[in-house]
């Protein structure tokens, strides 16, 4: 399971799901342009993370709820760092497709990965080389 047993639950059995989510919406709207492709990457994240299809449309309107209220990606990022490291280079991956999915990434992008590297426990050379990958696949 994505989550294990020892996560805190919080009466939401999705609430962690939900921080996922709002972490990638965010990264989709720094550049202040949410598309529909960004939207259908967080999806595919999601179901690839083990959400049942039926609860995503409820998750996704929880999750933009959360993004739109938090103060800092702190409250994303908690409960993410201590995810075993194939489910955090998912969620990167994810990251580096919302970003490029237009094609170049900006300054403010650019930041927030640099931040998340950090937060998440992601070396730098892992996140640059996910990141090329990302790049390449999109050009």
């Amino acid at each position: 399971m994505f989550f294990n047993n020892k996560t805190k639950k919080t009466g939401n059995k999705y609430s962690n799901f939900i921080k996922v989510a709002a972490l990638l919406i965010h990264a989709a709207k720094i550049d202040e342009n949410y598309s529909n492709e960004e939207e259908e990457i967080i999806k595919k994240t999601l179901i690839d993370l083990g959400v049942n299809h039926n609860e995503l449309e409820t998750l996704m309107i929880n999750a933009k709820k959360e993004e739109e209220n938090a103060n800092q990606i702190l409250d994303f990022t908690r409960e993410i760092k201590n995810l075993d490291e194939t489910n955090k280079i998912k969620i990167i991956k994810s990251l580096w497709k919302i970003i490029y999915a237009n094609k170049y990434a900006d300054i403010y992008e650019t930041n927030l990965m640099r931040r998340l590297s950090g937060l998440l426990y992601i070396d730098s050379k892992t996140m640059g080389d996910i990141k090329e990958q990302i790049k390449k696949e999109n050009s």
